[in-house]
C-alpha cells in the first residue's frame, strides 16, 4: 500500500513559479515510479510528467517540458514537481499517482493517487 498526499498549489500570476509537493508513505512508497497528472474543468486527466524510483528515467508530457521539472528524494518519501514560467492554461487539480503497472503516461495504469491540489495560474 502507498498513500500520497500532495501540497504546494496556489493561485499564481502568470510567469510566475510554484513548486507541488508530494508525500509518500507506505511499505514500498521509495520504490516505485511516481507520476504527476492534472484535469481542468471540463476536460480530461492529462499526463503531466513521471520519474522512475531512481530518478533515472523521467518523461514529460510536450505540453510543459522545458518548464516543469520532477524530481525525488527517496530519503523523504518525497516527489517534487518544479514548475516554471506558468500559463493560464496550467491551470488544474495536479494529481500524484504511484505504481504504474503498464505505461507510465496512462493514468489507468496506476494504482495509487493523492487527493490532489489546485493550481489556478491567472493571466
Amino acid at each position: 500500500q502507498v498513500q500520497l498526499v500532495e501540497s504546494g498549489g496556489g493561485l499564481v500570476q502568470a510567469g510566475g513559479s510554484l513548486r507541488l509537493v508530494c508525500a509518500a508513505s507506505g511499505r514500498t512508497a521509495s520504490s516505485v515510479p511516481v507520476g504527476w497528472f492534472r484535469q481542468a474543468p471540463g476536460k480530461e486527466r492529462e499526463f503531466v510528467a513521471v520519474i522512475s524510483w531512481s530518478g533515472g528515467s523521467i518523461f514529460y508530457a510536450d505540453s510543459v517540458k522545458g518548464r516543469f521539472t520532477i524530481s525525488r528524494d527517496n530519503a523523504k518519501n518525497t516527489v517534487y514537481l518544479q514548475m516554471n514560467s506558468l500559463k493560464p492554461e496550467d491551470t488544474a487539480v495536479y494529481y500524484c499517482a504511484a505504481d504504474p503497472e503498464g505505461c507510465w503516461s496512462n493514468g489507468s495504469d496506476y494504482e495509487y493517487w493523492g487527493q490532489g491540489t489546485q493550481v489556478t495560474v491567472l493571466s
